[in-house]
């Protein structure tokens, strides 16, 4: 097949746009792709898999199912490369209902060979050694991990791949068996976005304009209204920032972390962004201050970054300036106004005291955060359901309910401090009540914390946090002390 008409402009056609057809044919709108087409193609006439790559038809190679097909039997790399970009071309021009069907058709026809399975496992049982061991890794791979390698061949396959992997994700709600799919994505992704591969670049108000417009659209934690509210988070000397980037996505930043030097532990995001504050100069700071991690590609979810992250910017900072002796987060609680209301919601609560319940009917009024008398009827009653939630409070897994404190406690960190009122915006009342947490990262503590958390469950916390909390939920309305 010919290789794709370049426009007159002398530019290569977006990849989104890109039509691989014959030059002599006239241009047809792409072919719509339906349920039927792929089931009549994945269970009717294979004999198109025997013919060359030339011979296949152009509605043929309108098809994700035939193309994925093909692009498993083929050699040669620079037909696979041209098989690539047409899958990619045709599945981000189809509508979604055929992005689903190809998706489906990935978790039913593109697991691993069952046959070939069976007979690895029958000779690694009758004679077991490494190489029956590799031939039964080799056999119960499933085809879809070596469709999404030969799939990463096109230009830009990388990038559009983490896009289609965003797309699944839609769809798996209501369809748990495409799990099986994307647990491939995860898999392969690990290896391909190892942190070993990340390049950390410190950013600042000269960095290059495309850059800089993709942190304030990525911004996850507490937006950026514009560029003079950007400005304040780059420009002064008590702000850094940094980007992670992989080779392959250069211009797309993977994750930015926001930094604040500061004299003290803060507890108040609106007094840390305060774009009147003083600056603290560098070498006076004692504490470098994470409060925002945002990870831009939804389609890496689940791809362990973390720990390498900020280990590697506590390690610059280290080397910048000497005088700091702390480092610490000031991080959001996003799930814990919903827990709590789930939990006042039951006609009985293991975490929550009959007597606690008429105080957190303060919660229901509106503005209450701005009336001095129901914020301290509510404070200490708000800080202990806190404790609760980080402390005491489960996911069905066992592990803590809030995503962002599974992330810092994976990573080596003490829960440190909860902070009433530390997040007063819109959004930090809606998902958190207005409360704050404080991660702490002892540089030499980290692998020691890490283990505890993965290896044991253990939450390393301070006694401040751990102070007032049942060892046990609450029952009938008592309220065990450590």
């Amino acid at each position: 097949m010919r290789a794709p008409m370049r426009q007159s402009s002398g530019h290569a056609p977006h990849p989104s746009r890109t039509q691989w057809r014959r030059p002599a044919r006239k241009m047809e709108k792409p072919m719509s792709i339906t349920s039927d087409r792929l089931m009549r193609l994945i269970l009717g006439d294979w004999r198109i898999f025997r013919k060359s790559h030339d011979e296949l038809k152009e509605k043929q190679l309108d098809d994700l199912e035939t193309v994925g097909n093909f692009l498993l039997s083929r050699r040669g790399e620079a037909s696979g490369t041209v098989l690539a970009q047409r899958l990619l071309d045709n599945f981000e021009s189809a509508t979604a209902q055929s992005q689903l069907d190809f998706f489906l058709k990935l978790a039913e026809r593109f697991g691993a060979d069952q046959e070939r399975l069976q007979q690895a496992i029958k000779a690694y049982q009758d004679h077991p050694c490494d190489e029956t061991v590799h031939k039964l890794h080799l056999a119960a791979e499933p085809r879809r991990q070596e469709l999404i390698r030969r799939l990463n061949y096109s230009s830009g396959g990388t990038y559009r791949l983490i896009k289609m992997r965003e797309r699944l994700h839609a769809s798996m709600a209501e369809h748990p068996q495409l799990t099986a799919v994307d647990t491939d994505f995860a898999h392969l992704f690990t290896s391909w976005f190892n942190p070993g591969f990340l390049e950390m670049k410190p950013m600042n108000w000269h960095t290059p304009a495309s850059i800089l417009e993709k942190l304030i659209k990525y911004e996850a934690v507490h937006t950026i209204h514009d560029w003079a509210d950007l400005r304040n988070r780059l420009d002064p000397v008590d702000r850094y920032c940094f980007g992670f980037f992989h080779p392959q996505l250069v211009d797309e930043p993977l994750i930015f972390v926001e930094v604040a030097l500061s004299k003290d532990i803060p507890g108040s995001i609106q007094q840390l962004l305060d774009g009147e504050r003083t600056p603290t100069p560098p070498d006076e700071a004692t504490t470098a201050v994470f409060y925002s991690i945002s990870n831009t590609q939804k389609g890496l979810s689940g791809v362990p970054f973390g720990s390498f992250l900020l280990k590697h910017v506590i390690d610059y900072l280290k080397k910048e300036i000497p005088s700091l002796t702390t480092y610490v987060t000031l991080s959001p609680a996003p799930g814990f106004a919903k827990w709590l209301t789930r939990e006042r919601a039951a006609e009985k609560s293991a975490f929550i005291a009959p007597d606690q319940r008429e105080a957190l009917r303060i919660l229901d009024l509106a503005g209450w955060q701005h009336d001095e008398q129901k914020v301290e009827v509510v404070r200490d009653v708000l800080l202990e359901c806190a404790r609760a939630y980080f402390l005491l409070a489960k996911t069905s897994r066992g592990t803590p309910q809030d995503p962002v404190s599974r992330f810092h406690l994976r990573n080596g960190a003490e829960l440190h401090r909860i902070h009433f009122m530390g997040d007063t915006s819109a959004n930090g009342m809606r998902q958190a009540f207005g409360l704050m947490v404080n991660y702490l990262y002892v540089p030499d503590d980290i692998e020691k914390n890490h283990e505890a958390f993965v290896e044991r469950g253990e939450i390393v916390a301070s006694d401040v946090v751990k102070a007032g909390v049942s060892k046990t939920p609450a029952k009938k309305g008592k309220r065990g002390r450590r």
